[in-house]
């Protein structure tokens, strides 16, 4: 891997709540321009991991740096696009005055913020559906604004956890093709996920398991290396099934 491309590390980091450890010695890097994919069940340490790398909560043990900057970082975080498992959207607000608030916060300038949330609206299908209050929103609509939100200001790196959750499958294709869309123009994205088939979109994953990473590489890699037929059953070698 070529250390000028490299865009993130993670450095044997652990975390700890109290005497349960939730990541145990994680250690990777992922390059410029690449869709990297941490695939897990539920309680895996998917969602604490991501939360440190968007400078959410910091590590027990070891240290992630983004942009050759250790995080938290403000300024590398202003950098960033995250999305959470949880919507944080004001309901009594429309989507439209929604994308507004937090494109000020981004700074972007007036004639610049009104481009920016006509684009994103077009991305999440939800252009119809600008100046509904966001109470009235389905959860999946819900989803699709938050995607919206977090790539308002063109974000260097994009750190999404199960972006698609609740979303159709047409839309789902649709938004993985503008991740790779994103990706070929030089943005790097890290998505969390437990659905196989959106792991084999990935260019490269990474595979936890209670807290540890258990195999990283790409999808015909993990395939190929455990002699599997698919991606799931070679998670499930890997996950010591």
């Amino acid at each position: 891997m070529s250390v000028d491309r490299i865009i993130l590390s993670v450095d044997h980091v652990s975390k700890r709540y109290g005497k349960h450890d939730v990541l145990k010695d994680i250690h990777f890097e992922i390059e410029r321009g690449e869709i990297f994919g941490l695939l897990g069940p539920s309680g895996a340490g998917k969602t604490t991991l991501v939360k440190q790398l968007a400078g959410l909560e910091l590590p027990s043990e070891g240290e992630n740096r983004i942009f050759q900057k250790p995080m938290p970082s403000l300024k590398t975080m202003e950098q960033i696009g995250y999305m959470g498992q949880s919507d944080a959207l004001y309901g009594e607000l429309t989507a439209k005055e929604n994308l507004e608030f937090f494109a000020a916060i981004y700074g972007l300038k007036r004639k610049q913020r009104q481009i920016r949330i006509k684009d994103v609206l077009a991305i999440v299908n939800l252009a119809d559906h600008e100046n509904k209050l966001v109470s009235s929103y389905s959860g999946g609509m819900k989803r699709r604004l938050s995607l919206a939100i977090s790539l308002l200001h063109k974000p260097q790196l994009l750190i999404l956890d199960e972006p698609t959750v609740g979303i159709d499958p047409v839309l789902r294709k649709s938004i993985w093709k503008t991740f790779e869309q994103l990706r070929d123009s030089g943005t790097t994205i890290i998505v969390t996920t437990h659905v196989m088939d959106e792991a084999e979109k990935c260019d490269r994953l990474g595979l936890l398991r209670d807290g540890r990473l258990t195999a990283i590489g790409t999808p015909s890699d993990l395939i190929e290396e455990t002699r599997t037929e698919s991606l799931e059953e070679a998670f499930l070698v890997y996950g010591g099934a």
